[in-house]
């Protein structure tokens, strides 16, 4: 694999000009980036992905934020990876998770980055911790700026793997958005979709999707829907794509604390059976050849 030379910026300087982080990366041993959780839980989430041998292959990561899963990709021998964002990488997540502490501290709710002073497209402040984080890695990943939804899929090519991480419950339309990213897709190729979801006790085999329209999940109003695991084959399927499977082992844990309060907001006279019980859900979608 050719890389790029790394420029001169050391994992310190990384550190102490970029506070703020979404993904923990190690950049250096012993030196990792302050993310939202700790290095073994990322690696985890990236062994529960389950993803096929990389070797050779060409990996597309939509949504790709501070990197972490590009920079793996690439660690597991992919030829070619290409991080494409534009919503995280247009914000000024500084600035942003600053105010939103603040608001929250106070009780207080604050809007999605787009509908905030914290929004600088032009500026694309969000993307500074991933540019460091290659620069000091010395990594050869591709960065895209754009929406893959208006991005034309022959102006970056189709891909043997095309990583859907934490996206689709962000947009209003996922069906329409499944589509689209099927065409990054390359024939016998695989998309690996991971995504909020929610299961109610004793519905059956029926799909079904949660949609939230304020700011009920997370606190965070650019969260939309939730699928249960048939609704997210269901959406694989009809976006085009031949075989999908579900991964097992994925049920949803329900520490008491989140069932009291599940319980607490409960309707008096809905069955308990009704509430949805949320969790992460990973499918593998496969184009068919």
């Amino acid at each position: 694999m050719n890389r790029q030379s790394p420029l001169q910026i050391t994992p310190k300087e990384v550190l102490a000009t970029h506070p703020e982080w979404y993904h923990t990366i190690q950049l250096a041993p012993g030196v990792v980036t302050p993310g939202r959780a700790p290095l073994v839980a990322w690696e985890a989430e990236l062994r529960d992905l389950q993803l096929p041998s990389l070797a050779g292959k060409t990996v597309l990561d939509i949504g790709a934020y501070d990197g972490f899963f590009s920079f793996s990709a690439e660690r597991l021998g992919a030829a070619r990876v290409v991080a494409m964002d534009h919503y995280i990488w247009s914000s000024d997540m500084v600035g942003y998770m600053d105010e939103w502490r603040s608001m929250r501290a106070a009780g207080g709710t604050l809007a999605s980055p787009h509908e905030t002073r914290w929004w600088q497209p032009s500026e694309l402040p969000g993307r500074r911790p991933f540019d460091a984080a290659r620069a000091c890695l010395g990594s050869a990943v591709e960065p895209v700026v754009g929406d893959f939804m208006t991005i034309e899929p022959a102006s970056v090519g189709q891909f043997d793997v095309v990583l859907f991480l934490g996206v689709l419950y962000h947009l209003e339309d996922p069906l329409l958005a499944l589509r689209k990213v099927a065409q990054f897709v390359k024939p016998g190729g695989v998309c690996i979709v991971e995504t909020e979801a929610m299961e109610i006790p004793g519905s059956g085999d029926r799909a079904l999707c949660e949609f939230f329209p304020g700011q009920e999940l997370n606190d965070d109003s650019s969260n939309w829907w939730a699928p249960n695991a048939a609704a997210l084959d269901g959406l694989c399927r009809a976006a085009g794509f031949g075989t999908v499977q579900v991964l097992p082992g994925r049920k949803p844990v329900v520490p008491w604390r989140r069932a009291a309060k599940a319980l607490k907001h409960a309707v008096a006279h809905l069955p308990l059976t009704s509430i949805p019980i949320r969790y992460r859900a990973i499918a593998h979608a496969v184009r068919a050849e």
